[in-house]
């Protein structure tokens, strides 16, 4: 069966739906808005992501806390005295603690984020104060646990003793849970604002340590917060049990069941989103990658994570600015140098020197240029010349050839050099017919005499070690410029000599060679014989 091309529509179509879905969701989530918000948008984003990571987190431990409470830790109950200080003290400090807790993480993070809300450039030390957030908050945190564990431990002991060691276990456990669960929710609402911050890199400053965890660390440490402190507190419990009254077969199996259920949601939900803010950045730089793989350089990511993960972010943006950098010079060098002189540079160790080959040489001079340039304004002439070199770069790229050199008014044209080209005489004749056709009929304003020949040249790299310029040296490029000289006396204003009509026809390009005819002959100025000359025939000028 025969393979048929893909149509590119649908590939270029799913490009554009990835790169659109990238500029919506740079930081992983639409939760966090895009690259180009506003402060005051980015000021209420960061604000409302906040407020609720720090309810939410609280509200998790908390619930942590009264399972642990109700289902696992084996404790006398509660006696009314109890009952009613816990009825009290619980609601109280968590609203409390809410109230305060939020208020005063949002006025942390605020005034960390006053230089990024006010749409300012960081300092370094405002820099580190920024990517410091996420664990000021989580200390915060760690704090209004610690003080509650410390009150109810308290009321514990001076109204029921023997519980408050079950006590003290129970919110420990919840309030490490929160600090874990509030560093990762609230380094997912920071997103933006780092990427801000690093929006200069992730270079160390200052000969500082490089900011935030490293991903070992951060999966050590939330291996520890998550999962570890969770179990061991649990098994503190359980020996409690062990060396306390005994417990009956169900009550063990709803310990087990409860404990497990807790070890597994909170181990999940840290995982989770420990996973999701090391995979977030890998996906974006994977993304970024298939595009410059499919050849668009114009690709960039976000950077918001202070860890290697954020180094791997910079690293992409610098390599993509370094390929496009290349990409440009080796544009900037393809025009001045020409395509092929460039590509073969490009291939490997550019070296001064040149080898002896045969090519085909394609002069073509401006007629009347001195005049014209007395006569009319530079700009013009400029503009003038412009449009006569499109015409001939555009004929010689078409067939094949090099624009070696542009020597005022006049081009130098090479066929067969740097690169093989084994029909090159007929190439360069085609050309030269070709533009002499298009300058009469598109610019009727301009004349240019045009000299064709074919003969071994040296072709190479000439200059000094920092300086060279690749050309080609020999006798026919000096007779494609008596050449031209002569052809701006004719009508078309086209001369070449026989030997290139017959390097025409040995290459097999009969058709070519047959439309030009015999000129006579001449000797040419550096040529000791004369030289048998060529032009088209009248029916093709």
């Amino acid at each position: 069966m025969e393979d048929f091309p893909q149509d590119p529509a649908p590939a270029a179509a799913d490009r554009s739906v990835r790169r659109s879905r990238a500029r919506r969701t740079p930081f992983g989530s639409w939760l966090l808005g895009t690259e180009t918000q506003s402060t005051r948008r980015l000021r209420v984003r960061v604000q409302v992501l906040l407020t609720l990571a720090l309810t939410l987190t609280h509200g998790i431990g908390a619930g942590v806390v009264l399972l642990l409470s109700l289902f696992v830790v084996t404790a006398p109950a509660p006696e009314g005295a109890t009952w009613l200080a816990l009825a009290v003290a619980v609601p109280v400090y968590v609203g409390v603690a809410l109230v305060v807790g939020t208020a005063w993480g949002t006025r942390v993070a605020l005034r960390s984020l006053r230089w990024a809300l006010g749409g300012a450039d960081p300092t370094p030390r405002e820099r580190r104060r920024v990517l410091r957030v996420p664990l000021r908050l989580t200390v915060l945190a760690g704090v209004l646990w610690l003080v509650a564990d410390a009150l109810f431990v308290a009321l514990a002991l001076w109204l029921q003793p023997e519980r408050a060691l079950s006590t003290g276990l129970t919110v420990a456990i919840g309030g490490v849970v929160a600090c874990a669960v509030a560093y990762l929710f609230s380094e997912f609402a920071l997103r933006p604002v780092a990427a801000r911050a690093l929006a200069g890199g992730t270079a160390r400053e200052d000969g500082r340590r490089p900011r935030g965890l490293g991903v070992g660390g951060r999966m050590l440490m939330f291996w520890l917060l998550g999962t570890a402190a969770p179990v061991v507190g649990l098994s503190l419990a359980a020996l409690l049990v062990l060396v306390g009254d005994s417990v009956s077969t169900r009550r063990l199996a709803v310990e087990v069941l409860v404990l497990g259920g807790v070890v597994l949601v909170v181990g999940l939900l840290v995982t989770v989103l420990n996973a999701r803010s090391v995979v977030a950045p890998l996906t974006s730089v994977r993304l970024a990658l298939l595009e410059v793989e499919r050849g668009d350089l114009d690709q960039r990511v976000a950077v918001y994570d202070a860890t290697e993960l954020g180094e791997l972010q910079a690293g992409f943006n610098r390599m993509a600015e370094g390929l496009r950098e290349r990409e440009h010079l080796r544009d900037v060098f393809g025009r001045h140098v020409g395509r092929e002189v460039a590509r073969a540079a490009s291939g490997g160790e550019v070296r001064l020197g040149g080898e002896t080959r045969e090519v085909s040489v394609v002069f073509v001079d401006l007629v009347g240029s001195t005049a014209m340039a007395a006569e009319r304004e530079p700009a013009e002439v400029v503009a003038v010349l412009n449009a006569f070199f499109e015409v001939v770069v555009d004929e010689v790229d078409r067939a094949g050839g090099l624009v070696n050199k542009f020597i005022g008014d006049a081009v130098l044209a090479v066929f067969g050099a740097p690169v093989d080209q084994p029909g090159h005489a007929a190439a360069a004749l085609a050309a030269a017919r070709r533009i002499d056709e298009r300058l009469r009929a598109e610019r009727p304003d301009v004349a240019a005499g045009i000299g064709v020949c074919t003969g071994p040249t040296v072709a190479g790299n000439v200059g000094t070690r920092s300086r060279l310029e690749y050309t080609v040296i020999g006798d026919a490029v000096n007779a494609a410029a008596r050449l031209t000289e002569l052809a701006k006396a004719e009508r078309p204003r086209v001369l070449s000599t026989r030997e290139t009509v017959q390097a025409a026809e040995r290459a097999g390009a009969g058709d070519e060679a047959g439309r030009w005819e015999d000129a006579g002959s001449t000797v040419l100025r550096g040529r000791p014989t004369a030289t048998a000359l060529v032009r088209p025939r009248s029916d093709e000028g």
